[in-house]
């Protein structure tokens, strides 16, 4: 969501799909319009290579994986087949070589397809090859709709961290003020300051912002 937050929450993963919608659109009605133009030997052959390469091996390892763990290979094929810089340059050495031509379509049409359409991006080594919910990632949309609210700001006061270490302060006066509840620091009380920060539970039927 932002430099310091690499992760999507499922409303933002809806709206990051829905740019890649518009473009596979936009690709379908450039096929559609010179659909007379399109040698569709080539741009079958460019739509299936991707896969061919990048995702059936991963899948077929996978799926024969008693434990669901795969060599890193796989997952550094399916990424770079499917991204959008490594087919760029394939289609710029295209019509360098062989000439620009209509059935170059396919490979954005896949790439566009495969993340608006299905929600696929890029496999990181952390979680499986074939999409498998994460309980951790659960507990963290838990945490952050938690945090959603319900007024009309955004977000709620910072809960404890997931380690249990004390919550660093929010707020313009949080380094300026001394609480009043503060114990000396030479009689191993805790000040109200440093004392976790209850997580607000999230509303029965609620939806993540």
């Amino acid at each position: 969501m932002d430099q310091r937050n690499v992760f999507d929450t499922p409303v933002t993963a809806r709206l990051h799909r829905a740019e890649y919608l518009v473009a596979f659109a936009v690709t379908t009605g450039f096929a559609v319009a010179h659909l007379d133009e399109i040698r569709w030997p080539v741009a079958i052959a460019l739509f299936l290579y991707i896969d061919v390469i990048g995702y059936i091996p991963g899948a077929i390892a996978f799926h024969r994986s008693r434990t669901k763990q795969i060599h890193k290979a796989y997952y550094v094929l399916y990424n770079t087949m499917h991204s959008l810089i490594t087919q760029a340059a394939v289609i710029g050495a295209w019509c360098l070589f062989v000439g620009p031509e209509w059935a170059l379509l396919a490979i954005p049409w896949h790439l566009f397809g495969d993340r608006g359409l299905f929600g696929n991006f890029y496999k990181p080594f952390g979680l499986h090859f074939e999409p498998v919910t994460d309980p951790r990632y659960e507990q963290l949309l838990k945490e952050v709709a938690a945090r959603s609210g319900s007024g009309p700001v955004a977000p709620d006061p910072l809960p404890a961290p997931l380690d249990g270490a004390t919550a660093p302060a929010e707020g313009p006066d949080a380094d300026s003020t001394p609480d009043a509840g503060s114990a000396s620091a030479t009689d191993g009380s805790t000040s109200v300051a440093d004392r976790p920060v209850a997580v607000p539970a999230a509303a029965p039927g609620g939806t993540e912002r």
